[in-house]
């Protein structure tokens, strides 16, 4: 737990928990799709982006996101959320 009594170290005990929500709710969105929707947007298969997602918010919980691997699973968090995840929700949505 990084040291909250100086500024810089309540920057960065806030990006620990913003990294580690967005990992939750990551793997909470992941978890709620079904899995055909991931291959019909040419995107890894749901297994795959679960078991990525709770890797990375292990990493994040235990490690932190500063360091190699902190920065690796932030990395693969954000592109679930901007890469994956909108063109899964696409797929999802009813055509008019």
């Amino acid at each position: 737990m990084p040291n909250v009594n100086s500024l810089a170290g309540l920057i960065l005990f806030a990006l620990q928990i913003l990294a580690i929500a967005g990992a939750v709710f990551a793997l909470v969105h992941a978890v709620r799709q079904p899995a055909e929707a991931f291959p019909a947007v040419d995107k890894l298969t749901k297994p795959v982006w679960l078991g990525i997602l709770a890797v990375a918010l292990i990493v994040l919980f235990f490690l932190g996101a500063i360091g190699m691997l902190g920065i690796v699973a932030v990395v693969a968090v954000c592109v679930y959320l901007v890469d994956v995840r909108p063109r899964v929700e696409e797929v999802q949505r009813p055509r008019w």
